[in-house]
């Protein structure tokens, strides 16, 4: 056996716990100085939910100016508008509230007001030069583990997603509090949960060479809480352990995913978030199970899915060899989700038959995810997923 170099980077601090928004607030204004930006979007801040945080931050901080314009799939517009908000009130420090969405754009303008750099340099992977301001980021979902890994994803143009990922956007300090998530619609709940298992599921099997054990180990610990507590979160909104559990569960994908990179269902998913505006989570149940039947030919593969079934359906009874357990676990992921209310086809979020062929080819250009896949995806074998999930 060959021993493989990795490398592995996550936040450095983790803080977890009911009421830990508040809880941390002052330790948080001593690392973020006395001016902070706060960027979080309308839809939080209508709901009070930025409150108790904002209300705690006054106490400490001379200034905390609150940009509240984050959209779903930011743009970069919104992006150099949150920049501008920053330097108006010279910030030495950011904090990013909300779904990923927000927490990305935090990443981004602590880079920018920090290094000053030019963001059409930093894009792609390990380009941003540094150094960022003091970074703080408390998530809403548990979804997207944006909290604990150095991506960032913006819309450039019309439809097209560039990314920067870096360590450098790493934040300084993670918040997880559930008592955040309590309010989280279901429909939202069951799309960022699939979402979070889809980082570990494609953490764990990626083809990258710094695909490691640290990230392997965490991936199934991420599978464990998320599977165990996905419909409890859905169908039981309050109970604060199972948000608790799914909250610690992206979390921990996040930081697998963050160092052994997603793959094909990621890169299936963008041109339908993109193109129609599906959100994120929802792309990529809609083409999760379709991508896991076409990396399953390899057999390599089919025995990485085996290796998971039992941490996520525990009755799955392993003794019946690879193929079988990883069909069933790809047909039981694939009930999971119809069972907690989701969409299953891409007709049924108002995708046409004839979209199928352009997003095909948008799929392509995400090759920074694609060469992560453990089967190589062509554009024909893009369309023909496509075509099975419509």
């Amino acid at each position: 056996m060959s021993m493989n170099n990795f490398t592995f980077n996550t936040t450095s601090g983790i803080r977890f716990g009911s009421g830990m928004s508040k809880i941390c607030v002052e330790e948080i204004s001593k690392k973020l100085g006395p001016n902070i930006l706060f960027i979080t979007d309308k839809g939080l801040m209508s709901l009070n939910l930025t409150k108790p945080t904002l209300n705690e931050l006054s106490k400490y901080s001379s200034t905390v100016e609150v940009f509240q314009d984050v959209e779903a799939d930011p743009s970069i517009k919104t992006l150099y508008s949150s920049i501008e908000a920053g330097k108006k009130i010279n910030a030495t420090g950011v904090i990013g509230f909300g779904g990923g969405s927000s927490m990305d754009v935090a990443k981004l303008t602590s880079l920018i007001l920090g290094s000053n750099e030019n963001i059409e340099e930093a894009w792609g992977v390990s380009n941003a030069k540094g150094p960022r301001l003091p970074l703080v980021l408390i998530p809403t979902t548990a979804g997207t583990g944006s909290e604990v890994t150095p991506i960032s994803i913006i819309t450039v143009g019309e439809e097209e997603k560039k990314g920067v990922s870096s360590s450098i956007i790493l934040p300084d300090i993670a918040i997880l509090d559930p008592d955040l998530t309590i309010g989280l619609p279901a429909p939202t709940t069951a799309a960022t949960g699939i979402d979070a298992m889809v980082h570990a599921i494609e953490g764990y099997t990626s083809a990258n060479k710094n695909n490691n054990p640290i990230s392997k180990m965490l991936a199934i610990e991420a599978l464990k809480l998320l599977s165990s507590s996905i419909e409890k979160a859905v169908f039981d909104g309050s109970n604060i352990e199972a948000r608790g559990n799914m909250l610690i569960g992206a979390m921990l994908a996040g930081k697998s995913f963050a160092n052994s990179p997603v793959a094909a269902v990621h890169a299936l998913a963008y041109p339908i978030g993109g193109t129609f505006h599906v959100s994120h989570g929802l792309s990529n149940s809609l083409v999760l199970p379709y991508v896991l039947r076409f990396n399953s030919v390899d057999s390599k593969t089919t025995k990485n899915y085996a290796e998971l079934a039992p941490f996520v359906f525990p009755d799955i009874n392993i003794e019946k060899g690879n193929q079988a357990v990883c069909k069933e676990f790809i047909d039981r992921l694939e009930n999971l989700s119809q069972k907690i209310g989701l969409p299953q086809k891409l007709r049924e979020v108002n995708i046409p038959k004839e979209a199928c062929k352009k997003m095909a080819s948008d799929a392509m250009k995400q090759t920074r995810l694609l060469v992560n896949n453990p089967r190589e995806v062509t554009e024909n074998d893009a369309l023909n997923i496509y075509e099975a999930a419509w």
